[in-house]
This record gives structure tokens, C-alpha cells and sequence, in this order.
């Protein structure tokens, strides 16, 4: 059959080839493209402001607790923060706190969505599965300080001592809190203090801070390295300054 019969020339034909071989290298392209740009756009954290150092992590939370204190917190536009958290998060502090409905970690430090990642426990200690979860704070989400957070009047604490001088079970689950909780009240009790629930409190956050800065094989490098600082506070419910404890940072 002749070209003219055909409607097409070889020439024609030829031309077509490559235009479409063209057309569908470039889709690839585009295809391939993709991921890389993805990832270029999750490097760009969601909120810039959080990447901080250890140290200047921890000042910007301790002048958060005192803006709470003063009643002079900022205003926060949950609304307009929503789009950028949708693509993920970077919070600047992770805060292992007590599940004390009297304690909120976000209001007392003054802080927005996104800023904290908190776990919460009755007694604020350390398990596996909030351990996992700072693990990934850390190692995923690049957090660079961790909080142990109690607080005085502690019922938690209160109980643990309470079961073990009255030689007590206490019913239900809660003897996973009270042996939990021991190591601290043995502690507290061996040093002989005026107050065995204000020293085993804080004893407790000095025990959770050592074993979580001593977590391998994650936390304990990033501490090394100089990423990640782990330090220990009490709240304080009547005033709700938040005190560093010495020797945690």
C-alpha cells in the first residue's frame, strides 16, 4: 500500500514516535521526580520555630511556665495553625508528665499545638511504651529536650507509700503503679527526710530522667552527641511555677 493511501508518511510516522517517546520520558521524569520532592518538602519542618538546641529548648519552656504564672500567655490561633501540622510535626520538648488532671503540660508552659510531645502516666514513669514513644520523638522527630515532670500532692506517690507501710495490696491494677513507684520511696525512705512524699516525688523524676538518658541504644547517644538533654521538674499546684530539679540537667 502506497504513503498516500495510507494517509501517513514513514517521515510523519517517524516524528510521531519520538514526539510520544518524548512525552512519556518526560512523564517519567516527572514521576521519578516525585518522591525526591516530597521529601524536600518534609525537610521543611512544619514549624521552624522549634528547631532549637537542647539548652535553648529548655529556655523557651521554662519562659513559657513563667508567662502561665504571670497570666500574660500569648494568643494562639489554633485555627490558622492547623495547614502547616497537617503535614506533620517538630515539637521542641517532649514532657513525660503525670496524668494528674490538675497537671496540663500544654497550658503550663504555655505552648501551642505542635510543640510538645507529651506522654502521660500516673506517677510519671518511665515504660516501655512511652520510652518507645520518646525514642521516636527523638530519632524521628528530631525533639531536643525531654521533661520529667511531677508534682507536689502526688496521689500516685502518696498510695505507694501508704501500701508499703501498711504492707497493703491495693486492689485492681494498681500495684503496677505502686511497683513502679517503690524504687523512689525506698530511696527517699533510706535518706531519712522530714517529708517521705516531697523527697520520694522527687526522687521518682531524678530515677525516670537517669533511665531515660541512659535508654540504649537511642536516647542515650543523642544525649552524647549533644541532641537531646533529659532534665526533671516539679510542678507546683498552688502557684504552678515549674522547678527544675538540681543534678537532672
Amino acid at each position: 500500500m502506497c504513503e498516500k493511501c495510507c494517509g501517513t508518511t514513514a517521515r510523519e510516522t517517524t516524528t510521531m514516535d519520538r514526539r510520544m517517546a518524548l512525552t512519556l520520558g518526560l512523564g517519567a521524569a516527572a514521576a521519578l521526580a516525585m518522591p525526591f520532592a516530597a521529601k524536600a518538602e518534609e525537610a521543611t519542618p512544619p514549624r521552624p520555630q522549634n528547631v532549637l538546641e537542647p539548652d535553648a529548648a529548655l529556655e523557651r519552656l521554662m519562659a513559657g511556665n513563667q508567662r502561665y504564672i504571670e497570666g500574660t500567655g500569648k494568643t494562639h490561633d489554633f485555627v490558622a495553625e492547623r495547614p502547616a501540622l497537617v503535614a506533620g510535626q517538630n515539637p521542641f520538648a517532649g514532657i513525660l508528665s503525670c496524668a494528674d488532671s490538675r497537671i496540663a503540660p500544654e497550658l503550663a508552659f504555655d505552648t501551642s499545638r505542635g510543640d510538645l510531645f507529651v506522654c502521660r502516666v500516673a506517677g510519671n514513669f518511665v515504660t516501655p511504651d512511652n520510652l518507645a514513644s520518646f525514642e521516636f520523638s527523638t530519632a524521628v522527630l528530631n525533639t531536643p529536650l525531654i521533661m520529667v515532670l511531677g508534682h507536689d500532692a502526688c496521689g500516685a506517690v502518696a498510695s505507694t507509700i501508704s501500701s508499703i507501710e501498711d504492707d497493703e495490696t491495693l486492689p485492681g491494677h494498681l500495684p503496677t503503679l505502686v511497683e513502679a513507684l517503690t524504687p523512689a520511696v525506698k530511696q527517699a525512705s533510706a535518706q531519712g527526710h522530714d517529708n517521705l512524699l516531697e523527697r520520694s516525688i522527687e526522687d521518682n523524676v531524678r530515677l525516670n530522667v537517669e533511665k531515660l538518658k541512659t535508654s540504649s541504644p537511642i536516647l542515650d547517644k543523642a544525649v552524647a552527641d549533644g541532641k537531646l538533654k533529659v532534665v526533671g521538674a516539679i510542678y507546683k499546684l498552688e502557684t504552678g511555677k515549674v522547678h527544675l530539679i538540681s543534678g537532672t540537667a
